[in-house]
């Protein structure tokens, strides 16, 4: 029972201090889209860790698992493990409450989406009531809808057939390029997905909010998800064009003011692109990518090691 313990020693270890090590770096906010990567790894590296460690759990808990899970390797294979006869009292309840775990992750996701897809329905019909298609024109493809409106906004509206929504006012409020910008923004979360990422953080962080590095994910993904749409509108407009836009439409909305904000990293997003950091440069930017896609391996290389030993 040792392995099963060290995996989920590690998968709790990585969820308390790894939201800890990554709130202190300041190169999140320069690179969002590595940050991105290394968020979604080290969540990978914990749900692995449990995983693996639920899986051992039952293989030490009952005859009928281990069985096919070890059917082809050679009995010193079985021994290195050190599962016992019986797993010991605390396998069984590990792998259910592990089981459990799992269950409801799921159960969590697929509500989520199920909820996304029930708005996103309920938006585009309002909004075939509200711009109903025009003569000839394809309801399947992507589509950029002008409503009117006297508050200035912006949205990008995902689905299978994407349809991109500018009110008047914004029309009235962005001048020369900064419409251009804000479409680029916008466009960014689209080719990215970036919607599927906050569905999975948003389903971890209300199934186990308690969970630090769960509760962590779903922040950050809020955060970095619109910088990294900032720099993909950056890129091809320059800084100040998404700065003014971004000014533009949140002017009215108290963001900018001395007192608390319901949306402060609106002036978080322009005092970065204000502000112009320079980008990490492309080997550390390849090092911090390549750190993290290996944070998986860990409990992977936790789980094998017994094994791989006794073939040795």
């Amino acid at each position: 029972m040792m392995v099963p313990a060290a995996l989920l020693l590690l998968g709790a270890l990585t969820a308390v201090f790894a939201p800890r090590l990554l709130a202190r770096a300041e190169w999140p906010e320069r690179e969002p889209v590595v940050a991105l990567w290394v968020w979604q790894c080290v969540v990978g590296a914990v749900l692995l860790s449990f995983a693996l460690s639920m899986l051992l759990s039952a293989a030490a808990a009952w005859l009928a698992v281990r069985g096919p899970l070890f059917a082809k390797a050679p009995h010193g294979v079985v021994d290195a493990y050190a599962l016992g006869p019986t797993g010991g009292p605390w396998a069984a309840g590990t792998a259910l409450a592990l089981a459990g775990g799992g269950l409801w992750t799921g159960a969590r996701l697929t509500r989520e989406v199920l909820r996304a897809r029930a708005r996103r329905r309920a938006r585009g019909a309002e909004l075939l009531v509200r711009a109903p298609l025009l003569p000839g024109e394809d309801p399947a493809g992507a589509r950029l809808v002008v409503l009117e409106g006297t508050r200035p906004d912006a949205w990008w509206l995902p689905g299978a057939a994407p349809q991109l929504v500018v009110t008047t006012a914004a029309l009235g409020r962005l001048k020369g390029s900064q419409l251009d910008a804000v479409l680029a923004h916008e466009q960014g979360h689209a080719q990215a997905r970036h919607d599927w990422l906050l569905h999975c953080s948003r389903a971890l962080a209300g199934g186990f909010p308690q969970v630090p590095v769960f509760a962590a994910f779903e922040a950050e993904m809020h955060r970095l998800v619109e910088l990294a749409a900032d720099d993909v509108a950056s890129r091809r407009f320059g800084r100040l064009t998404i700065a003014l836009a971004l000014v533009g439409l949140n002017e009215d909305r108290g963001v900018f003011g001395p007192y608390p904000s319901p949306q402060p990293h609106v002036s978080e997003r322009v005092r970065r692109l204000l502000s112009a950091a320079p980008r990490l440069s492309a080997g550390r930017r390849l090092r911090l990518t390549a750190l993290a896609t290996l944070l998986p391996a860990v409990p992977l290389a936790v789980a094998l090691t017994p094994g791989l030993s006794a073939l040795t």
